[in-house]
């Protein structure tokens, strides 16, 4: 396959971006989108020039690390896919491929295509954690769970917290990530005992990161290689104003 790479190229966060057109013409359609990307620095580092500059970690789609905006959106075309999942093989031959680093206030640009994710850190950071008692490991039925919570709690726990919802969301709102983590830890027995705390805590720590707003476009959950569903912000604005109506 002969593919254009239209590539987001910025030397630093203060400097100013462009995108930079690259031929690569031996891609094989069985190459992950990465796979390409390495093949491309492969040949820049040879002939002296700067290697494109992004985001990766294992390679399988769970770590959460790779994300870039393919032909506008967050994670290339396939559904239910990372960056690093994609295969070439749903382009075509001849295709002009325009690349770009997630677009949001809250992401700056490090280099190229990566860029700082570190809000979603603190978020987690500020609550997203249960209260155990330390010792030996509990029973493992000692605490018995309904199926359907266990259900909701496992597809929110799936979470990688990539960002492409950040990144799709014309707002550039972080609700979809935010109540992934409270409607997981909410839902179940273990996270009673910071219940209220923890859904103050995350939205207070996410509006302070510099987020915008929710207003339901659901960009976010189509974007999102995990399918977290748009009823997980339901559930987090129902904790929220439950916790604060709570509040002393």
């Amino acid at each position: 396959m002969k593919l254009t790479l239209r590539i987001w190229r910025q030397a630093g966060p203060a400097d100013s971006g462009r995108m930079v057109a690259y031929e690569v013409p031996d891609a094989n359609p069985d190459m992950s989108f990465l796979e390409l990307l390495d093949v491309l620095n492969e040949r820049l580092t040879l002939e002296g020039d700067d290697p494109v500059t992004f985001d990766h970690d294992c390679r399988e789609g769970i770590c959460g690390a790779c994300g870039v905006v393919i032909n506008g959106q967050a994670h290339g075309p396939r559904e239910r896919t990372t960056t690093c999942q994609l295969h070439m093989r749903e382009f075509s031959d001849g295709d002009v491929i325009d690349v770009e680093p997630w677009r949001s206030v809250a992401f700056g640009v490090v280099k190229d295509l990566m860029v700082d994710r570190s809000g979603l850190d603190r978020i987690i950071r500020a609550g997203g954690y249960v209260s155990v008692n330390t010792g030996s490991a509990p029973e493992a039925h000692a605490t018995p769970v309904p199926k359907p919570i266990a259900d909701t709690a496992f597809d929110n726990a799936t979470c990688i917290g990539c960002g492409a919802c950040v990144a799709a969301c014309p707002n550039g709102s972080a609700m979809l990530f935010t109540s992934a983590k409270v409607t997981h830890l909410n839902s179940l027995p273990q996270g009673a005992p910071e219940r209220s705390e923890r859904v103050l805590n995350l939205v207070e720590a996410m509006d302070a990161e510099g987020f915008g707003g929710c207003t339901n476009t659901g960009e976010c959950t189509n974007a999102c290689p995990k399918g977290i569903p748009l009823d997980s912000i339901a559930t987090l604005n129902r904790e929220y104003l439950r916790a604060s109506l709570g509040r002393k």
